[in-house]
């Protein structure tokens, strides 16, 4: 049987104290939990609080930044700088990112409601913002989104579609055509099928001789097929002799054109300027269209076009580009100089758009007139015979009272008035039509910015009155050096002073603008191709007639000229310098990374250059940030 030991019980006092020991520890634990809970409360509040009120549009913004400060921004003010920083569709802040960042917050609390009560010190400023910064790469750029300030997207499709480019006979351009027709078995199947191609330059070929209608028949697959094909420049066009066929009968002259003919008076298959009006075309084809505008922006954004000044857009493609931008964003930014065929004035068929469609990418206030040809088809019109072919002074595709009256009316409608003009004729004439409008008080120069395009061939004193004018030379420096091995053939030791004289013409411009183009698919696509042939007047082999040193190497411009003329000066050209053509703050985020530095790596680095993003409207548009 078991016992237990008997339990003194407490005394009163005692229970009293163990008492007060047992609720202390409990108030203390309740007090340690409603601490924290209150922290957390307090926190989570904020954070909800800061999430319920902070402003989303800035959730989005990110900075760029470049630890060598090489964001070249084409503003004079602040020409390099460390970061950029996006907000939405444009540049809200520029300068080293400390102090971007700084301002960044300050904005994000500023549009805060009670940002005062809720700004709190650690450690609720836990859940303040922080602005998402991108480092570009130790040896990449960033420059403004450039700008091509004469092209043809439609047409750049088109020849990529059988782009004769690289042919170097008229035999490579046969082999070329039957490959392609074996390989579309469309066409191999239906000769009444059309076989149309650009790029064919009959200067690259032995003995520099136009081709003929009969050089087609040499091929078996070829004989009795429709084909057309352009010339490198699109100022002459080839054809078969089934083509013929379908023309026939042919007048015996055309205004402003050429049917060239054999001995006997027979045409060759070779039509120059007005002449290939001639031919019969397809019809357009908004299939076509599509297709070709989709390989064109590919290849563009691909290297770091963001904005492309179309200079030739016919009613039909105008209505396509605005029906595209009025059902989704267009994949860069348009300026339409909208053209007809006709010496009456035909500025109502087109219509007046600025900053249309989803993003506002496309704008029509622009027109495009012709005076002359091309100087390799000898369609360049020269105030003196041509010196190597003393027979022919180039081609007028169009009378200057006519062209006079065309430019007044346009002018006075408020459009903008941009003309061909190659040769130092053409280009002698339009500069008198535009000092006969400008002496007119009601004509502003900076309302109108007229513009020639190409300014090809001048005399000094027309390059000068140029600049006396305002009027805007739009110039592509991949032409001269194209051009330059045969130029001065054409030209003669005295005329070639003034052709393709980029330093002289930018400095004789009152308003040091010089816009930079490309005229492309007759020039390669790539704007590093102009860059590199404006700074330093060499082939992409680095050669030229005058040796390494470069063709006339006076006239080169430099590293940040070239940059400013396929940016800012393109944005002037368009009337956009105010949203495009520099990275400034409130300007559009446009912008595109270079994996080197175009403006410092030896000259013969530079077309080696990879874009690696095309931003546009702050969103990348290819590649990757």
């Amino acid at each position: 049987m078991g016992s237990s030991l008997p339990v003194k019980p407490a005394s009163p006092s005692e229970q009293s104290t163990s008492s007060t020991s047992i609720n202390s520890s409990q108030n203390r634990s309740w007090w340690a939990r409603s601490w924290l809970l209150a922290l957390f409360v307090a926190l989570g509040a904020t954070a909800a609080t800061v999430a319920w009120l902070k402003p989303e549009t800035h959730s989005l913004d990110y900075a760029v930044c470049s630890a060598k400060r090489t964001i070249y921004t084409v503003d004079s003010d602040l020409p390099n700088v460390q970061c950029i920083v996006v907000h939405d569709t444009l540049i809200s802040d520029t300068g080293d990112l400390e102090d971007v960042t700084l301002r960044w917050r300050d904005r994000w609390w500023s549009e805060i409601p009670l940002a005062g009560v809720i700004h709190l010190p650690w450690p609720f400023n836990f859940f303040e913002p922080s602005l998402r910064v991108i480092n570009i790469q130790p040896d990449s750029i960033v420059v403004p989104g450039l700008t091509d300030a004469h092209a043809h997207m439609l047409q750049y499709g088109f020849k990529m579609n059988l782009n004769l480019e690289d042919c170097t006979s008229v035999d490579d351009v046969l082999s070329h055509l039957k490959a392609y027709v074996i390989s579309h078995p469309d066409i191999l199947g239906d000769p009444t099928r059309w076989i149309e191609g650009m790029g064919w330059d009959q200067n690259k070929w032995p003995g520099a001789q136009y081709p003929h209608a009969d050089d087609f028949d040499r091929e078996p697959l070829l004989r009795g097929r429709r084909i057309s094909l352009a010339r490198i420049d699109v100022h002459a066009s080839w054809v078969s002799n089934r083509v013929l066929q379908l023309m026939a009968p042919l007048p015996e002259n055309v205004d402003g054109g050429l049917i060239i003919r054999d001995e006997h008076g027979k045409p060759t298959g070779i039509f120059v300027d007005n002449a290939m009006d001639l031919i019969p075309s397809q019809p357009f084809s908004e299939a076509r269209a599509t297709e070709y505008f989709t390989r064109a922006t590919s290849d563009a954004l691909a290297v770091g076009l963001t904005s492309v000044h179309d200079a030739f857009s016919v009613p039909e493609e105008i209505q396509f580009y605005k029906t595209l931008s009025e059902s989704q964003k267009l994949p860069l930014r348009l300026y339409l100089m909208g053209s007809v065929n006709s010496d009456d004035y035909w500025g109502s068929q087109i219509p007046r758009l600025i900053q249309h469609g989803f993003g506002g990418r496309l704008t029509v206030r622009s027109v495009k007139l012709f005076t002359d040809g091309a100087l390799g088809s000898f369609g360049a019109a020269l105030l003196e015979p041509y010196n190597d072919n003393p027979s022919t002074s180039g081609i007028m595709r169009v009378q200057p009272e006519a062209l006079a009256k065309l430019v007044r009316e346009f002018s006075t409608d408020g459009w903008q008035v941009n003309i061909h003009c190659i040769g130092d004729r053409a280009n002698h004439v339009v500069l008198d039509i535009y000092e006969d409008i400008l002496a007119n008080a009601s004509f502003s120069i900076d309302a109108l910015r007229p513009r020639i395009e190409h300014a090809q061939i001048l005399t000094l004193d027309d390059i000068k009155r140029t600049g006396k004018l305002g009027v805007i030379p739009s110039v592509q420096p991949t032409h001269a050096t194209s051009d330059m091995w045969y130029a001065e053939d054409r030209l003669g030791p005295k005329r070639i002073l003034g052709a393709y004289a980029y330093r002289s013409l930018l400095n004789a411009s009152s308003t040091r603008v010089l816009p930079l183009g490309s005229d492309f698919p007759v020039e390669g696509i790539n704007p590093l191709l102009g860059f590199y042939a404006a700074i330093s007047r060499l082939s992409v082999k680095g050669d030229s007639p005058h040796g390494s040193g470069g063709w006339y190497p006076s006239e080169r411009l430099t590293r940040a000229e070239a940059l400013k003329g396929m940016t800012l000066d393109a944005a002037y050209a368009s009337f956009s310098e105010d949203i495009l053509g520099s990275l400034s703050i409130g300007k559009k985020a446009d912008f595109v990374v270079l994996d080197r530095d175009i403006m410092t790596v030896p000259m013969g680095d530079i077309l080696g250059a990879k874009v690696t993003a095309t931003v546009i409207d702050g969103e990348v548009e290819y590649g990757n940030l």
